[in-house]
């Protein structure tokens, strides 16, 4: 659930959980008018709510705050790999051309090649981070 609204975050886990609007609403002690304009965009939850709220949805209040699901610690996801990969490249490929031209064993096209496969790493990396 990326590129969302929280009014639709908070629509998506209530109708994951079978709930009404009524029963989220009877939950947080408020009306169900109130979750309707939370999930129409036209109004935020009251800050003392939000806590709550996030309990019930089953998420954190980042989560909530930010309209966005965090992976847990144990397992941060393929997007997080790939951006330690990415970040690692180029160093890999700087620290294989120096030592292996130390050796006397690198061709040019070769150490080229290498930096070049760094550099590119480097630009997805960042063009990845700009999103």
């Amino acid at each position: 659930m990326n590129n969302q609204s929280m009014g639709d975050m908070i629509s998506t886990l209530r109708k994951e959980k079978g709930m009404t609007q009524k029963d989220l609403a009877d939950r947080l002690s408020i009306t169900d008018k109130a979750v309707s304009k939370w999930e129409r965009n036209l109004a935020f939850p009251d800050t003392a709510t939000i806590p709550g709220l996030a309990e019930i949805l089953g998420i954190s209040v980042e989560e909530l705050m930010n309209a966005k699901f965090i992976p847990e610690h144990g397992h941060k996801g393929a997007s997080y790999l790939l951006n330690i990969i990415l970040k690692a490249l180029p160093t890999a490929m700087g620290i294989a051309v120096l030592v292996i031209s130390i050796l006397g064993e690198l061709d040019r096209k070769s150490a080229f090649t290498m930096l070049g496969i760094g550099l590119t790493s480097m630009g997805i990396y960042q063009l990845r981070s700009k999103d």
